[in-house]
């Protein structure tokens, strides 16, 4: 029984000339990658920026520390530093999207109310984060990745991303309407 190869390995492969390998590696994380841009630039510039992405990472392949066997915190990456260069290279004048439409859709149900006050809470404090404690703290709870591989994602040692993680948890913890917010919702949990 022999077991999938893991990205370090198919990373490898293709740079000794498998065509195929580096599409698994797009495949197995696609997803993940193309999740990661709508939340951050809305789903219309996700799939504009996600053949960019793809495009930077396989020809930066070469540079991959194969020590670690998973791709996704490299490709996230990736991603981040291709949606800076997008936001860099947007007029002056074009505002920057709502991103309040990025999140899901129209909700049928009563409970809408309380869910958007919910999010416009945790937007506003995200909102006074300083870019680099909110960007960890979404990289760990929206891209589920460990403080380590979001470091390596911000170019930072982990103890730094382990230091900045929790100033941005005192923070969020400190910002107005947080701790209604966190008491409403662990009464909810706490009822169902």
């Amino acid at each position: 029984m022999s077991s999938d190869p893991d990205d370090a390995e198919l990373i490898a492969r293709s740079l000794d000339g498998d065509q195929d390998a580096f599409v698994e590696v797009v495949r197995r994380h696609e997803a993940a990658v193309g999740a990661y841009l709508a939340r951050r630039v809305g789903r219309d510039s996700a799939e504009d920026l996600l053949g960019e992405v793809w495009v930077a990472a396989f020809k930066s392949r070469a540079k991959y520390d194969r020590a670690f066997s998973d791709a996704r915190p490299w490709l996230i990456g990736v991603a981040h530093n291709t949606i800076r260069r997008h936001w860099r290279s947007r007029p002056a004048e074009e505002p920057v999207a709502d991103m309040s439409i990025v999140a899901s859709g129209w909700d049928p149900w009563a409970a809408v109310d309380s869910r958007v006050d919910g999010e416009s809470v945790l937007r506003r404090a995200l909102a006074l984060l300083g870019p680099q404690q909110r960007e960890i703290v979404t990289l760990v709870a929206w891209e589920d990745l460990t403080v380590a591989e979001a470091g390596r994602v911000l170019g930072m040692p982990s103890g730094t991303a382990r230091r900045r993680l929790h100033e941005a948890r005192m923070a969020l913890r400190n910002a107005p309407g947080m701790v209604e917010l966190l008491t409403d919702h662990n009464a909810m949990k706490g009822a169902s």
